[in-house]
């Protein structure tokens, strides 16, 4: 069986692989299939540099790392601070509940008041930045089932947003500890299966989920809402055979193709391991945080991150 730490490292690795490689592609068209990008390009950023996705994702890994378990106070300070120094690229939902909570109304409040507001709205948000509960909680499905919960809560309190989240982790959870002899589609389709039997997502969107590899390429919207990008992502590692594939396979869907990325990245890297991740990838991810720090990351980073995450749980 493949170990722990190498699937650990792969996730961690994989979610910034995949937010970088969509970074340009991102609210383009899906990309013909006789000119799809393989390969880290120049975007609104320099070529492999992480978005929003991760930069949230690591100040949720900051706030896990500091308090166990999870504080959402810390969370969203932590997210609130990471705001006002003027990230690039932000979601119009969290943006909201963050400048409520910066005018000095508790997060509960300011995320329910911004849902009650757009009750219909469930974006991908919180979705994008879930995995580092994963990294820790991965052996301790209660903890990792609340505080996926609650670090949705803090800005996406939709039900649809909450349990996915929950249900991202479950099937991360899941790979880290799945024998990886067998068949990848055999492995992804048990995690699936067994990850549905501990959140409920509702008839519609389970619906959503079991029928993504079905989907035809064109009719994959890979939008922000929380429900496509998981289609996306699953369509994509169930449709595939290597890591490398499956996020070309999502990010050339275009659209929020940062975060179908990061998702799909995490995913496969969960199920592949570290070692499956192009190596010409792997050295070009970098980007700062925190913002307008002067500190860069870059590969060693994540794998320290996730060893140090690792050894929390």
């Amino acid at each position: 069986m493949q170990n722990v730490e190498d699937k650990i490292r792969g996730m961690v690795v994989g979610a910034v692989t995949g937010d970088a490689l969509g970074m340009p592609l991102e609210f383009h068209p899906p990309r013909p299939l006789n000119r799809l990008v393989r390969d880290m390009e120049i975007g609104p950023l320099p070529a492999g540099t992480f978005t929003d996705d991760t930069e949230m994702a690591l100040a949720l890994a900051e706030s896990l790392l500091e308090h166990s378990p999870l504080e959402g106070g810390d969370f969203a300070q932590r997210l609130l601070a990471w705001l006002r120094n003027r990230p690039a690229d932000i979601g119009i939902h969290t943006s909201r509940v963050l400048n409520l909570i910066a005018a000095g109304i508790n997060w509960q409040e300011a995320a329910e008041r911004v849902q009650r507001e757009d009750p219909g709205n469930a974006g991908n948000g919180s979705l994008m930045r879930a995995w580092p509960v994963a990294a820790v909680h991965h052996a301790n499905l209660g903890l990792l089932i609340a505080e996926s919960r609650l670090q949705s809560q803090i800005t996406h309190a939709h039900p649809d947003c909450v349990n996915a989240c929950v249900f991202l982790n479950l099937v991360l959870s899941d790979l880290i500890h799945r024998d990886s002899n067998k068949p990848t589609g055999a492995a992804i389709r048990e995690s699936i299966a067994a990850s549905l039997t501990k959140v409920s997502l509702g008839s519609e969107f389970e619906l959503v989920v079991n029928l993504a590899p079905v989907r035809q390429r064109e009719n994959l919207a890979n939008s922000g809402w929380v429900r496509h990008t998981l289609e996306s992502a699953f369509w994509a590692v169930l449709t595939t055979y290597t890591f490398e594939e499956a996020l070309v396979s999502v990010v050339n869907l275009g659209n929020d193709a940062d975060t179908a990325g990061a998702v799909t990245g995490a995913i496969a890297g969960a199920l592949y391991g570290y070692a499956a991740i192009p190596e010409h990838w792997k050295g070009a991810i970098h980007g700062e945080y925190p913002l307008r720090s002067g500190r860069i990351w870059f590969l060693q980073d994540f794998i320290n991150l996730a060893d140090e995450m690792m050894e929390l749980g």
